[in-house]
């Protein structure tokens, strides 16, 4: 009679720990880190390298430590350079540690070094949003993510790890240090982008409307500074291709949307569409939900912020500032992440690195139940894994983004700790 009661208090008591009501719950996340050190470990012994960029990445940088700044001339195997200049830092740094990129498992072990760094960066943030234990075993268990990180040593493993670390700082209140480090994120790769209207509003509601500007014109004297080489030579060159925004992608590598065929993915329409599609969704986030910690429409906002005037006064602005929560930063910037790769003029495999550690947040974000969590990103997991995509695999990868987004969208966010007790001292001096 003793076994039943004994299972009852195991599952209770694993119920407990997998929603964070026990005193084991803060195990989980160290305990899956080690984990997956030892798995990345494992994946760099028995699984043989692939190269796709990495000799393209050295060349390039042996170029540029030749002497030569001209954007337009650095070229390598796969083709022109076409990142930003921190890009071009990153891997100098990397052509000196791994004997000119020869030493290629050097290079594993030091992407696995930044996998592991981007991983508790993800699970601290995550624990600071106050997200359960049950979803964090899908931080760890991605072949595709193992894949882009040790296997593949992609730049956007670099851009992520900025990306996730701006996070953890804004989560902080850390606005200038997180606005540096978001900066040089988006210097490694223009991917980054796609969170910059969230960084911004960010900033505008957790700085003040002139603290705002203030980061902003950090941000650009950053992207101005690492530049300035390449400026010097050729300002024309360096812009056209480190933020080339006009690149025509080639469908054979597409992800996302190879199930639309071949002529309407290469077709000015098409992309017109999704470029429309990308604002009107933002604009709405923006209004529905990013905006709501300022309490105020955003009709009264325009104006004063037309005027390079703050539309709050002083008590106000601490108000709106203090409604920038932990969980606030983490859905705002993850969101736009999200809406920004669903519109995408094109996915390749290597964005995964930005997909992955955003969807078990959102999903979780949305309300959706845990078994619905589970198996949306089942299914986002196996299509970022068929090679090469098919019609089927990148509807999935499609299909998933677009019933987070929506998800997202249709969830109605709870007012926070904070502004329960400001309503409920309201409600006491009214009464």
């Amino acid at each position: 009679m003793a076994v039943p009661g004994l299972a009852s208090q195991a599952v209770t008591l694993a119920f407990n720990v997998a929603n964070g009501r026990s005193p084991l719950s803060k195990l989980v996340p160290p305990c899956l880190f080690i984990l997956d050190a030892a798995l990345c470990a494992f994946v760099i012994w028995k699984i043989p390298y692939t190269e796709i960029d990495w000799k393209a990445y050295m060349e390039q940088v042996s170029q540029f430590v030749s002497g030569e700044h001209d954007y337009t001339l650095i070229k390598g195997g796969t083709g022109p350079l076409v990142y930003p200049a921190a890009h071009v830092y990153t891997y100098t740094a990397l052509y000196y540690l791994t004997d000119q990129g020869k030493n290629i498992l050097l290079a594993q072990n030091l992407f696995a070094i930044l996998y592991m760094a981007t991983l508790a960066l993800v699970m601290s943030c995550y624990w600071k949003a106050k997200v359960p234990p049950y979803a964090f075993p899908l931080l760890v268990l991605s072949k595709r993510l193992h894949s882009v990180f040790v296997l593949r040593c992609f730049n956007d493993c670099f851009a992520t790890f900025f990306l996730w670390l701006a996070i953890f700082l804004f989560q902080r209140r850390h606005w200038t240090a997180a606005s540096i480090v978001y900066s040089w994120g988006l210097g490694i790769k223009m991917s980054l982008l796609l969170v910059l209207p969230a960084v911004g509003v960010i900033l505008f509601l957790g700085r003040g409307f002139s603290g705002s500007l203030k980061c902003a014109l950090i941000m650009v004297q950053i992207q101005i500074a690492i530049a300035s080489p390449f400026l010097q030579e050729n300002a024309k060159g360096y812009a056209s291709k480190a933020f080339e925004l006009t690149r025509q992608f080639f469908f054979k590598w597409t992800v996302n949307w190879r199930f639309v065929g071949e002529e309407m993915f290469l077709s000015r329409p098409f992309s017109l569409a999704l470029l429309t599609m990308h604002a009107i969704v933002l604009t709405g986030f923006i209004v529905d939900k990013w905006l709501k910690p300022t309490k105020k429409p955003l009709s009264a906002m325009i104006m004063p912020i037309l005027q390079l005037s703050s539309p709050f006064n002083p008590e106000e602005e601490n108000e709106v500032a203090s409604r920038v929560t932990p969980e606030y930063v983490t859905t705002t910037i993850l969101s736009a992440n999200i809406i920004g790769l669903l519109f995408a003029r094109t996915l390749h495999y290597q964005f995964y690195s930005y997909l992955a550690w955003s969807t078990p947040y959102l999903l979780w974000r949305s309300g959706a139940h845990p078994a619905i969590q589970y198996g949306l990103w089942a299914l986002q997991e196996w299509a970022w894994n068929v090679f090469p995509s098919t019609s089927a695999s990148s509807g999935v990868v499609v299909g998933v983004l677009a019933i987070t987004v929506a998800l997202l969208a249709l969830q109605r966010d709870k007012l926070s700790a904070y502004e329960q007790q400001h309503e409920s001292i309201r409600r006491r001096k009214n009464a």
